[in-house]
């Protein structure tokens, strides 16, 4: 564009209001006016791409936001009875409905959940935190079908806190997308009452997972 082009395209915008001009010496200086350019926007677009936009934001927020879910229970156990059952893949397949966990429990080591029924891998994760008889956290991968395989990894928090003869035990499932499949989360419920009885009582629970998978 020439010279004299630029120059009668911002005598336009300046009649327009969209950009105000400053005298520095002999030098004219151009600076956008953004107030008429916000008010256009308001008056003639917004109304219109609003309701657009709010559902675009919405969506990517619902896709990108992660989900936590947090389980809590009393256990009337010693925390290294505890940390046993959570960690010794015999006991460990007691209440995960015959899933056993098979790792060394190492960070950096890697965990497997396997059942004699299954015919092939059910889940796996990755050891991230050890602290024995108090704290342990894993990714967790759900492999027993496509639908979940899709989910990808989440991570699975194991928090146990001693309270006088018994044991308050925080599991934190996180890292879950917005809108998981809930067959990820949704057995911990039975789980963590099934672990409950086992310690207490040295009994399995019946629950409708066990049902279904025991």
């Amino acid at each position: 564009m020439s010279r004299f082009g630029v120059m009668k395209h911002l005598r336009l915008l300046e009649d327009a209001g969209l950009v105000v001009t400053r005298r520095s010496g002999r030098k004219k200086l151009h600076f956008l006016n953004a107030v008429p350019i916000r008010l256009t926007h308001d008056r003639w677009i917004d109304k219109y791409t609003e309701p657009f936009v709010a559902a675009l934001s919405d969506l990517k927020h619902r896709l990108e936001s992660p989900m936590e879910k947090i389980y809590e229970i009393y256990i009337r156990t010693t925390p290294e009875r505890l940390w046993e059952a959570i960690t010794d893949p015999e006991i460990r397949s007691k209440y995960t409905f015959g899933a056993r966990f098979e790792s060394d429990w190492m960070v950096g080591s890697r965990f497997a959940m396997n059942s004699p029924k299954s015919g092939g891998p059910l889940g796996e994760g990755l050891v991230l935190e050890v602290d024995p008889a108090r704290r342990l956290v894993h990714t967790m991968v759900a492999l027993w079908s496509d639908e979940v395989r899709s989910e990808g990894a989440s991570r699975v928090t194991w928090q146990i806190e001693p309270v006088g003869d018994s044991c308050c035990l925080t599991v934190t499932h996180d890292e879950l997308r917005e809108g998981a499949n809930p067959e990820i989360y949704g057995g911990w419920p039975m789980i963590l009452s099934g672990l409950k009885t086992w310690l207490e009582t040295g009994e399995l629970l019946t629950t409708p997972g066990s049902l279904m998978y025991g």
